[in-house]
Parts: C-alpha cells; structure tokens; sequence
C-alpha cells in the first residue's frame, strides 16, 4: 500500500498567511516566496529547513569521516517523514537505510502517520541547547516508531 502525506489540503499559505504546511511532515513554517520544493514529498520551505539544520554536519564530514554515518541517518529519516505515493520503493529504501542507521529492523511502511511526533523543525528549534547529533538520532529513533505504531 503507498502511503499518503500525514496532511493535505491546501497550504496556510493559500489562506492568506505567510506560512505553510508541508505536506510530508505536517510542519508549519515561513514560506518562501517564489521557491520550489527541492526535496520530493516535501515543501520549499522544509526542505530549506533541513538543508541548512544538517549543514553544519556536510561541512564537518569534510574534515571528519566519521560523521557520514550521521549524515546518512538525517538523510533518511528525512526522507521517510517525507514519502511520495508515486514512489513507494523510494520510501522502503528510505526505511531501510533508517533501521541500518539505528541498527534496528526496518519499519514496514503500511501507511504513514497521521502525526509526526517529531520533524526537522523541532530538532532545528533545539540546536540551541542540544548538539545536533543528540537532534539527529533522537529524531531518528521518534520517526521510525511513528512508522512502527
């Protein structure tokens, strides 16, 4: 069965906000004007959001190999909070790629949540008092029992 976003519908932008809903994780933020998603299944601004949270981490792997498994993790766990119906394998990979990361059985992606317990932007809301790699696998670690439950 392929999954269906945990929301649809229009975009609070489209009720005359300046923000949106992305219609893979369900997170509310800022929209950016005249901007296309870049990431499948997820909205420009989230995929913003992600992109300059795990930054830092991309940066990093330069000087320290060691921190390529992280960025892996963040990588897919992004991906399975943001699954496209057209592209179900893309999301078992994704799943797959998740449970290697945590050293855990993969997920069987039935249908995804409702609610995401936990999305980019709640680890990026944090980076201020917890380190990012704490960010990553506890993000991780929510998101693979949400598509557990």
């Amino acid at each position: 069965m392929v999954p269906s976003p945990a929301s649809s519908g229009p975009s609070a932008l489209d009720a005359g906000s300046a923000s949106e809903v992305c219609p893979g994780c369900g997170a509310v933020l800022a929209s950016l004007p005249d901007s296309a998603p870049t990431h499948p299944g997820a909205s420009a601004s989230c995929a913003r959001l992600f992109e300059v949270t795990v930054r830092g981490l991309r940066d990093e792997a330069q000087a320290d190999p060691s921190t390529a498994p992280l960025i892996r993790l963040a990588d897919a766990t992004y991906d399975a909070q943001h699954p496209v119906a057209a592209d179900p394998g893309r999301l078992d990979a994704a799943l797959d790629r998740l449970a290697e990361g945590l050293g855990t059985r993969p997920a069987v992606a039935d249908a995804a949540p409702r609610v995401w317990r936990a999305t980019i932007a709640d680890a990026a809301a944090d980076l201020d008092v917890i380190d990012l790699r704490v960010l990553v696998e506890s993000w991780a670690r929510v998101v693979q029992e949400d598509w557990r439950a």
